[in-house]
């Protein structure tokens, strides 16, 4: 069934119908915060509000039940956080709960939050598919007239390509006069905040990756290396097969479009230094954080069985470069897994171990505050991770790592979190790039003097429409520039207002080590301003919040079970996976030679 409406009335329609939806479940789950609140008139009267404000956030899904209850059960941290750590007690005139004593009194009030979201989202999903069998679904705007077959490419599968591709889906609905196709390296969608947990043996590889087939309807995925980008032509040259972008790929195959967006992402950027680029780490996909976590158990092997203490050390020294948040996370994750595989080697001191930082700043985590910073750096050094800060990496060889003052430190493992750069496939094409090589793009994410090319995320130059800041190249940004752009290129392809892209910072968060974290979110309304966390409740915030993201119901539930065993079990120090393949990595790792020890990634 569509409604003939006029657009603004359907979308009137859409959202009053969701409001109405959510402030009964709201009403209806509010028992379980009613009982559990100190005040039952205020439980009541949040509880209405975030009903309300869910429902018309969230688009439903026909009998998602499961998926509607874990998404609203793991909102209920961070709600309780907000709530009742932080706006309770100052509405009441009384200091925010910020110590355990003051958190552990208000544990009767998380488990009402958990079971108020648990029930919001059953509830919730009930009166939808309750409104769809009485009413149909949701007015939709009739399509417009038919029109000439349009094909709109996207390069890359990460967080803005596929958002985008997602969005395209939502924006032209039942329109199949518009194909869709999306070229990826890769299969999955990786969920790169939790990368670190995977490099740390936290979590299972697997479970932060979602395949992009199950997540994409209407869309063609097509597994390939972009090789060649033509815009006279409007073509697109993808290398597909087993081992696409070498040289015994299947034959080259031309994509044509109409639109074209840019998601290319970014890579790693070593300025130009051979040497690192050869002896370093990645840490950018899902196999750089397997072959991480390998490498540190070879590692331990190894030096178990090293009667010298000074190799000993060697082996069991890790140095990450770079402080921001991938380099501060790794450094934490790595942290303690190193630390609490000790247990499992009897013949190895903790004092050995060292896990070393180098960062070129006076301070680590510039994205957040000093105040944060210095708290993150001071916890990690408690556990036992070494600071290098005013300091850069300048050099690497098979056992050593150079800093800039002319130290040289003894080690078998460096990784570089230290600095990315756009896919280096821009730079062969004929249009404006900043001093990072990223495309520059119009207020609407167009690329100027290109029609019909478009660009998001790592790759884009993006300046804010309403502030002129430029946008940092971060997850959360990408994601909204996705949606943005997918109305536009609508708008573009029926004759209608295209949108500016604007948004603000929702803030940011980082685990600096084991129920540790660092959380600085800015105030609804007051963008301006923000509010700090720290320790353990920053630590369930974080994880509250990355879960609720998590793409599909499936992957929330592995993490989660991952999670849990991690409460009663040590961390699992099996390697599974054989990742010597030298096509699968041609650098050399900073290891020893396999007839001294470690062998190399490049050996097999």
């Amino acid at each position: 069934m569509q409604s003939t409406a006029p657009e603004g009335k359907t979308r009137l329609d859409k959202y009053l119908r969701r409001a109405l939806i959510g402030l009964l479940a709201g009403l209806v789950a509010s028992m379980a915060l009613a009982t559990t609140l100190s005040s039952s008139l205020l439980g009541v009267t949040f509880a209405i509000i975030i009903g309300v404000g869910y429902a018309v956030a969230f688009r439903p899904t026909r009998h998602a039940y499961v998926d509607s209850l874990m998404t609203a059960a793991a909102l209920g941290i961070p709600l309780w956080g907000l709530f009742s750590v932080i706006v309770f007690p100052l509405l009441g005139g009384h200091m925010a709960q910020w110590t355990a004593e003051g958190m552990r009194a208000l544990f009767p009030e998380l488990v009402g939050w958990v079971l108020y979201g648990a029930c919001l989202g059953l509830l919730g999903q009930a009166a939808h598919d309750l409104a769809f069998w009485r009413w149909g679904p949701e007015p939709v705007p009739q399509p417009p007239p038919a029109m000439e077959k349009k094909h709109i490419v996207i390069l890359g599968g990460g967080f803005g390509g596929m958002t985008t591709a997602e969005n395209l889906e939502r924006v032209f609905g039942a329109d199949r006069s518009i194909d869709f196709t999306l070229v990826s390296e890769t299969n999955a969608l990786l969920f790169t905040p939790m990368l670190a947990e995977v490099a740390g043996s936290s979590l299972e590889p697997t479970h932060i990756s979602s395949p992009l087939r199950t997540s994409l309807r209407r869309t063609q995925v097509v597994r390939g290396k972009v090789t060649q980008i033509d815009l006279d032509r409007r073509r697109v040259t993808v290398a597909v097969g087993r081992q696409a972008g070498n040289n015994d790929a299947d034959s080259p195959q031309e994509l044509p479009y109409d639109h074209l967006i840019l998601a290319l992402g970014a890579v790693s950027n070593y300025f130009g230094n051979q040497n690192i680029k050869q002896f370093a780490f990645d840490f950018k996909s899902l196999l750089d954080a397997i072959r991480i976590r390998n490498h540190v158990i070879d590692c331990f092997e190894y030096a178990d069985r090293e009667a010298e203490t000074a190799r000993r050390q060697e082996l069991l020294t890790f140095v990450v470069a770079g402080g921001g948040f991938a380099g501060v996370e790794l450094a934490g994750a790595l942290n303690d897994f190193a630390r609490g595989m000790l247990a499992d080697y009897p013949n190895l001191q903790a004092e050995e171990l060292r896990i070393i930082l180098v960062h070129a700043r006076d301070r680590i985590l510039p994205e957040l505050s000093e105040s944060l910073a210095l708290y993150a750096q001071e916890r990690m050094t408690e556990r036992g991770v070494t600071f290098k800060l005013n300091t850069r990496l300048t050099d690497a060889r098979a056992e050593a790592v150079i800093l800039s003052p002319g130290e040289e430190i003894r080690a078998q493992t460096l990784v570089w979190t230290a600095g990315t750069a756009p896919n280096p496939l821009l730079k062969t094409l004929p249009v404006e790039q900043d001093k990072r090589g990223a495309v520059v793009v119009d207020s609407t994410l167009r690329v100027t003097a290109q029609p019909g090319l478009w660009a998001v995320g790592d790759c884009a130059a993006v300046t804010d429409a309403k502030n002129g800041n430029p946008c940092p190249p971060t997850a959360q940004f990408a994601l909204r520039q996705a949606k943005t752009l997918a109305r536009n290129i609508h708008a573009s392809l029926y004759g209608t207002t295209l949108m500016p892209f604007h948004f603000d910072s929702l803030g940011a968060l980082c685990v600096v080590g084991h129920q540790t974290a660092c959380a600085e979110l800015t105030v609804p309304f007051a963008r301006h301003k923000s509010v700090r966390f720290s320790g353990l409740l920053a630590w369930l915030m974080w994880r509250g919040i990355y879960l609720a993201k998590l793409p599909g119901l499936e992957r929330k539930v592995r993490v989660l079970v991952d999670w849990m065993i991690e409460l009663f079990f040590p961390r699992d120090i099996v390697q599974t996976i054989d990742i010597s393949d030298p096509v699968a990595h041609n650098r050399q790792p900073v290891a020893r030679k396999p007839e001294h020890g470690i062998r190399s990634a490049t050996d097999s």
